[in-house]
């Protein structure tokens, strides 16, 4: 998910700004996609943890059922 980026033609930037500028937006980028995968991993939970609710709650009508 490459976003093209165009420098400006008549740039002020140092060359060491421009390669701090890069590194930051490495990391930034970095952090994107870990908190992209933490939210992954939190719906994968949270999707599990109502599969296990709704299991639960089948259960137990079942089972008053089987008591009737």
């Amino acid at each position: 998910m490459e976003t093209p980026s165009k420098q400006p033609e008549n740039s002020n930037m140092t060359h060491e700004e421009e390669e701090e500028m890069q590194h930051d937006i490495s990391k930034l980028r970095d952090q994107v996609q870990q908190i992209s995968l933490s939210q992954k991993v939190t719906e994968a939970k949270m999707d599990g943890l109502k599969k296990g609710v709704i299991t639960k709650s089948l259960l137990r009508a079942a089972t008053k059922q089987d008591f009737m």
